[in-house]
């Protein structure tokens, strides 16, 4: 039960499980899988993978990985509004910049959505989860480069 316990997301309501994509935006290939507990953050995620960028690599990330600037330079990050802070235009203009930058990678994400395997319940073995996504990210991979 304890087990069973790590992967209940109290915002979701049920057991989840959380995977992160690295992806190339110039070839559209997947780089890199990682993936953990549904309750696990984003940014910490990232922290335990151990992903690594190159210093003039420049990251496009969405907001739920704020503190990547503190870990990589060349970070591109859209700037959160509050209810008390709305965004002025020019903020909007840069955060809707970055959202163009970041289709090539939502698209990816789209596609191995595809395969059902995170777009619906996953009723497998956890332990199995890890095996099975890198097999569709390869089988990805192998569809996209020529």
């Amino acid at each position: 039960q304890k087990k069973q316990r790590r992967h209940y997301s109290g915002k979701k309501k049920r057991h989840t499980l959380k995977t992160q994509l690295v992806v190339d935006k110039a070839t559209g290939t997947i780089l890199c899988v990682a993936h953990a507990a549904g309750r696990r953050h984003d940014f910490r995620l990232f922290k335990q993978s151990q992903v690594r960028f190159h210093p003039d690599t420049k990251a496009i990330t969405d907001t739920g990985y704020m503190g990547l600037q503190k870990l990589h330079g060349h970070t591109i990050l859209p700037k959160k509004r509050s209810k008390k802070h709305p965004l002025n235009k020019e903020d909007t203009w840069n955060n809707r910049a970055i959202s163009r930058d970041r289709v090539p990678a939502e698209h990816v994400i789209g596609a191995v959505k595809r395969f059902k395997i995170i777009s619906s319940r996953y009723r497998n073995r956890r332990k199995r989860f890890g095996l099975r996504f890198a097999l569709i990210a390869a089988a990805y991979n192998k569809d996209v480069t020529p």
